[in-house]
């Protein structure tokens, strides 16, 4: 009995230990991207001040009251011209084309470098380009160039972070309960969109280069916590890799034995990082990839540019429509959260994606009429929308590249998460820099026209979706006898 009590002892001591150490891990990884994405929301809030302020910012309800702005005098040079809007989506393509670019390298770079030090330069150098941006306003630097290279060396910086959490976080926990767990941790999204608004809005009509510079330092500081704290997931033991390792069995008791030749075959200590084409290779990579385009088209487009449509929409001021604009990410939290329960207990990514999707196309037809009519509608439609809206995109980006990235194909071989979750949110960011351009060139011909192309979007990653359904549950024979059978008809 006292062997036994030691033993459930040790037992109970142990599991303690790991569920502390999982639930700090999921606690830490969770913060440090949290600083990522509210060092990115500040300029969806800043350009509002920076727009055209005759016709954003200072527009009068009153008409007996005399403008305090002409046409001509506007708030922020180089961005005081009619096509505001264009020259503002010039900058959001800027950061997302570099973030979408060095995305695909960063997870290649990530499967070859500690973690820990990879991901914390990247968020001190991605601290200083923020900052950069803030001093823009307290060194009163107008020169478009300037910003545009920041906006590109952050977009670049900025893809360290992604694929190292995802490869923390998806290492250290099973696909057990994934999805709920991915879930619940996606919402760092959300969080730090809320939390950048509400920094942002504090300071954007008084000094908005603080609406930068706050976020800068606290992504810096995060980066420090990181380095000191951040504890790798651990290499698999070997004998996982010792697919085809032959052995000398050798005689007992001194009996001897003809010698044979004997074939040596190297034996793989250390599995190799994945390559490219062959992340490219695991099944669903580039189906889920190519979802995720357009479904991350849908919702960067709002990240970027909600807070100008509300005050185009509700004729509210910065601050409040970026406070208003909040509610999308809190829907976007529940959304993350009920896909990845829904397809914990269904067992099916790709369905439950697509039925998102589905509810998710005419629910932003609805907000584009309903945000007109008041304060009251357009709240209930921004959670409505941000659930519809993110979750496939939580999905996909979490659980969905998480599984992949340790799929059975892999035989064991760790050293691919990072490079798997790259491509997938590589391939995302392309739709990512696509949106918000398209956003700026097309509301110069009313907002109408952005909602078509969101829902445009929307319908294409439904339909990505559904293919992906319906080639996971159709065998390759049966794929082959479609497709002969289709053939036959049309030619015969």
């Amino acid at each position: 009995y006292q062997k036994l009590l030691v033993f459930a002892v040790l037992f109970l001591s142990i599991s303690l230990s790991l569920c502390l150490f999982l639930s700090l891990t999921f606690i830490l990884t969770f913060l440090l991207y949290t600083s990522f994405h509210l060092s990115r929301k500040p300029i969806s809030i800043v350009k509002v001040t920076y727009a055209h302020c005759h016709s954003i910012l200072y527009i009068s309800h009153q008409p007996s009251l005399p403008s305090l702005h002409t046409g001509t005098d506007c708030s922020w040079k180089p961005f005081d011209k009619r096509n505001y809007k264009q020259l503002l989506g010039a900058m959001d393509y800027s950061f997302l084309c570099a973030y979408a670019v060095g995305m695909y390298l960063s997870g290649i770079i990530g499967e070859r470098v500690p973690i820990r030090l990879y991901l914390t330069v990247g968020m001190l150098t991605s601290g200083l380009f923020t900052c950069l941006f803030g001093l823009g306003y307290v060194y009163n630097i107008h020169n478009l160039g300037f910003y545009i290279f920041v906006q590109v060396a952050n977009g670049l910086v900025q893809t360290t972070g992604w694929p190292s959490v995802v490869t923390c976080i998806g290492n250290w926990f099973g696909k057990g309960r994934r999805g709920l767990i991915m879930g619940l941790w996606n919402s760092h999204t959300s969080v730090g969109n809320i939390l950048g608004s509400l920094i942002a809005g504090y300071w954007v009509s008084s000094n908005w280069g603080l609406s930068f510079i706050v976020p800068g330092l606290i992504i810096a500081v995060m980066g420090i916590v990181c380095f000191f704290f951040l504890i790798e997931p651990p290499d698999p033991p070997p004998s996982l890799f010792q697919s085809y390792d032959t052995e000398l069995l050798l005689p007992r008791d001194g009996v001897c034995v003809p010698m044979q030749p004997v074939v040596v075959v190297k034996r793989e200590l250390e599995p190799s990082a994945i390559s490219f084409m062959g992340a490219l290779r695991i099944p669903g990579v580039i189906e889920f990839s190519l979802c995720l385009l357009f479904a991350k088209l849908v919702s960067y487009t709002f990240l970027f540019w909600l807070p100008l449509y509300i005050t185009k929409a509700a004729h509210l001021d910065a601050k409040k429509a970026g406070d208003l604009s909040t509610l999308f990410d809190v829907g976007g939290i529940v959304g993350g959260i009920l896909a990845g329960v829904i397809s914990d207990k269904l067992g099916k990514r790709a369905t439950t994606c697509a039925v998102m999707l589905l509810l998710a196309a005419p629910t932003l037809y609805g907000f584009s009429m309903i945000s007109e009519l008041g304060l009251g509608p357009t709240v209930g439609m921004l959670l409505v929308c941000g659930c519809l809206v993110n979750g496939p995109y939580s999905l996909i980006t979490t659980a969905v590249s998480a599984d992949l990235g340790t799929h059975k194909s892999l035989k064991g071989n760790a050293r691919a998460l990072s490079t798997v979750t790259a491509i997938i949110d590589g391939t995302g960011s392309v739709g990512a820099a696509l949106g918000p351009l398209l956003a700026g060139l097309l509301s110069a011909g009313g907002w109408d026209r952005v909602f078509y192309m969101l829902m445009t979007a929307d319908f294409l990653a439904l339909l990505v979706s559904a293919l992906k359904t319906i080639n996971h549950k159709v065998s390759l024979p049966n794929k082959v006898a479609v497709v002969d059978a289709f053939v036959e008809f049309v030619f015969n």
